[in-house]
């Protein structure tokens, strides 16, 4: 692989792992693209073009995916959304009911002790939701 290939990845990878990690903080494109040493415009078509979405459809994807988490968890949905980044219970409660196909609250209230049995490297990609 060419050399400027591997640091455009490198570069990628800094910030898909600032999202990894600071989910549940307000990022923006940016901030982002700082991370990865681009320009906004330039970093957004290069997360896109290497990870197959936006840099905010995956930023949304990763929340979601904790929201669900914490929900079969028991945490409560006032409480998982504030953990996860939303400050309005409202936007929160309409995205994951978008993404996920039900509200936060049957989501939590519905069993799931099918998916305790998965091996958790086999669960993550079974449980990840699906934005497309």
């Amino acid at each position: 692989m060419d050399t400027q290939v591997l640091k455009v990845l490198a570069h990628l990878r800094r910030a898909k792992d600032l999202m990894d990690r600071n989910y549940d903080q307000p990022l923006d494109v940016p901030a982002m693209a700082s991370k990865a040493l681009m320009s906004p415009a330039h970093f957004s078509r290069e997360f896109k073009r290497v990870y197959g979405e936006t840099p905010y459809s995956y930023m949304l994807t990763r929340r979601i995916e904790r929201a669900m988490h914490l929900l079969r968890s028991g945490v409560t949905v006032t409480d998982t959304c504030m953990q996860v980044g939303w400050s309005s219970l409202g936007s929160f409660s309409s995205r994951f009911t978008e993404v996920v196909g039900e509200t936060p609250t049957a989501y939590r209230e519905r069993a799931h002790q099918d998916s305790e049995q998965i091996p958790a490297c086999i669960a993550k990609i079974l449980l990840r939701p699906a934005r497309f």
